[in-house]
């Protein structure tokens, strides 16, 4: 791609789940959009290693545009699941207090969740605690009870949102690093693969936020890149809890958290680790035996369950305590940096934000109908998975040709991973279109069969 012709009214940079709402708001209006990423695929960055909770925000910091952002995204974002058949469990969460001084806190956290407007929270005794989750270490004192508190399926919306975008016409520029900004008006980006002109520019980019920001001639906040590492337990670790077990939060985060997946493992983490290289996704001997350490308390016989993967995430901390939104409409640009683990449920809240913005600093946003939300592949455990559909099979036998048997993915589902706009182009995005070789085995049976599909259908 050399330098373009074309000026777009609106190039947002980052494709992650924040970048892809955005594009999908855009594409509902007539006007001329590009979602550019430096990777190859969407959702690769922090959206991909994340702990796959729905927020409902109740433990939010009051007044604050994440607490308000949070609370509307986890109710647009609960639909939208809900009309693409992305999987969404509603488990409720229960924030475990381990001595005197945490129980104490625990009526000022349900306090705070009335004044972000949710009401629902519960105090819950220790007897009672016990009963509904039986496999709970010893020693809790009681525990707040948030019933909205849900796990969702987090590789499916970046992937859906993009999808709705590309259907609208936006236009999807992957593989294209930005070096450098020309400002404008036009604005002109260079990267990778030419110059890109654009008339509005929204900064999604992530852990790079900042640097954006800085090229944008603006110096608001600078990224501290937060390792959280997490631990995935298999199948069989499934029974052992029932709710989101939060511990009391601290002022680096949420803390160590217990909680099942769509998927039908347990996730235990995440650490939280300020670290200096933006790329830094690597596990570390000493995070995860801390992890461990804090799993013996919560949940002692997880420890006795097969560890099935590892994996690290990278958040955008900032020395703020609340996203770094802004919009400035003298220059036709919009920055949301900042934006930590609460994203993946605000992203669509934050989306309507950002439009909002670009009004502000003059883009004429006329709406233009016909956007049809995507049907999603149904990956949760209790969606009903093709194999399982004899309607499907009988229609195609593909559906009933198990590749992945630790996951049940079968030949029909990798097919379908690879056709379309927002094909998997490798195996880490066959990964998060189908579940394939996240089992058990990790690839060990299945990894030369599920390879030589990628390759045959690019071939």
């Amino acid at each position: 791609m050399s330098e373009r012709s074309e000026v777009f009214d609106v190039l947002v940079v980052g494709a992650g789940v924040v970048g892809t709402a955005i594009g999908r708001e855009l594409a509902h209006r007539d006007l001329r959009v590009g979602l550019v990423d430096a990777a190859e695929d969407v959702g690769t960055g922090t959206s991909k290693a994340n702990t796959a909770i729905l927020h409902t925000g109740f433990d939010a910091t009051p007044g604050t545009l994440e607490a308000r952002l949070v609370a509307r995204g986890h109710d647009l974002l609960g639909g939208y699941a809900a009309a693409a058949g992305i999987a969404v469990e509603r488990t409720g969460a229960l924030l475990v207090a381990w001595d005197d001084e945490q129980l104490a806190v625990l009526p000022t956290l349900q306090a705070k969740a009335e004044r972000n407007g949710y009401r629902a929270t519960r105090l819950v005794g220790v007897g009672e605690l016990y009963e509904r989750e039986p496999h709970l270490g010893p020693g809790a004192c009681g525990a707040l009870e948030v019933p909205g508190e849900s796990i969702v399926d987090p590789w499916s919306p970046p992937i859906a949102f993009a999808t709705e975008a590309v259907a609208g016409g936006v236009e999807l520029l992957l593989g294209t690093r930005v070096t450098g900004v020309r400002v404008g008006p036009p604005h002109r980006l260079v990267t990778t693969r030419g110059e890109l002109a654009a008339r509005h520019v929204v900064n999604v980019a992530g852990l790079f936020s900042d640097v954006l920001d800085r090229w944008f001639r603006r110096d608001g906040f600078t990224v501290t890149p937060r390792r959280g590492e997490l631990l995935v337990y298999d199948k069989l670790a499934r029974p052992l809890v029932r709710h989101v077990l939060l511990p009391v939060p601290t002022k680096l985060g949420k803390g160590v958290l217990v909680a099942p997946t769509v998927f039908g493992n347990v996730l235990l983490g995440p650490t939280a680790e300020d670290v200096v290289d933006r790329t830094d996704t690597g596990s570390t001997a000493a995070g995860l035996a801390f992890l461990r350490d804090r799993g013996a308390r919560i949940l002692p016989e997880l420890l006795d369950e097969e560890v099935t993967n590892v994996y690290a995430g990278l958040r955008a901390a900032t020395e703020h305590g609340d996203y770094q939104l802004r919009g400035y409409p003298e220059q036709g640009y919009v920055c949301v940096g900042g934006i930590r683990s609460t994203g993946l449920t605000a992203s669509m809240a934050i989306a309507e934000h950002v439009v909002r913005l670009l009004a502000e600093g003059g883009l004429r946003t006329p709406p233009r109908a016909g956007a049809v939300t995507p049907s999603m592949p149904p990956l949760g455990e209790e969606q009903r998975r093709p194999f399982q559909r004899a309607d499907l099979v009988a229609a195609d036998p593909a559906y009933g040709q198990v590749v992945c048997h630790c996951e049940r993915v079968t030949l029909g589902e990798i097919r379908d991973a690879q056709q379309g706009p927002l094909a998997a182009g490798d195996l880490d995005g066959l990964r998060r279109r189908t579940r394939a070789l996240n089992g058990r085995c990790q690839g060990f049976y299945c990894g030369a069969a599920v390879t030589s599909l990628l390759g045959a259908n690019h071939g």
